[in-house]
């Protein structure tokens, strides 16, 4: 089975209150728990908060909710301890478990379905990013959206806050990626992950999946 869970959270440093911030009359998080409920590969859907307000919330629309340790620095973190919760409450096992940030109002129901498509695909793949192209200056020196490096296999080689790769030497046109978080894990991976120390990387660009290339997993 497949779950996805949505992480969100009042305290944000960057954005206090931002999963409940109205966007045409309707919450973020409702944004992105009613996009993601149109995914065909999820079998089940939950909001994961630490926050009675998007509980609250997440009840007065239908949307099954798990509240979580209020300690979590970390989005995958809360996912994780949201899984083992639901598998408690259920008795069910989930195969995959999809994060899908909670301050990601456009998300399309597609980006999910190919995401998990490549986990399906090839049981070597443990977790997958979704990523896409920055098409601004503006984007591009946000410390808020996460850019990403990739290879020639489009495996990503390095995330960061920073404004990457630089074309302080080159003067002709550089594709710029940025992240979507929207992020598949096999369970193991994820449970291993959830158990594992910070990695100085990570904590430096405060970015999770750091913790994944600097272990070379």
């Amino acid at each position: 089975m497949t779950i996805g869970i949505i992480p969100a959270r009042m305290n944000s440093s960057r954005f206090p209150g931002k999963p409940l911030a109205k966007i045409a009359g309707i919450p973020m998080v409702g944004h992105c728990y009613f996009r993601s409920r149109l995914s065909l590969e999820l079998d089940e859907l939950y909001i994961a908060t630490c926050d009675t307000q998007i509980s609250e919330y997440a009840n007065s629309i239908g949307a099954p909710c798990v509240m979580t340790s209020d300690a979590h620095q970390r989005a995958t973190e809360r996912v994780a301890e949201a899984l083992e919760k639901v598998e408690l409450l259920t008795g069910q096992r989930h195969e995959i478990v999809v994060l899908i940030q909670g301050d990601e109002p456009m998300i399309r129901p597609e980006m999910i379905n190919s995401l998990v498509s490549e986990l399906k695909k090839d049981k070597r793949v443990v977790v997958a990013n979704g990523y896409t192209c920055i098409r601004t200056e503006r984007e591009f020196r946000d410390p808020n959206e996460i850019k990403v490096v990739i290879d020639e296999n489009s495996d990503a080689i390095y995330f960061s806050r920073e404004p990457i790769p630089s074309a302080a030497k080159y003067e002709g046109e550089v594709t710029k990626w940025k992240q979507v978080c929207i992020i598949p894990f096999r369970r193991k991976f994820l449970m291993e992950f959830y158990h594992q120390t910070e990695t100085p990387l990570e904590i430096y660009e405060s970015i999770d999946m750091l913790r994944v290339i600097e272990r070379g997993q």
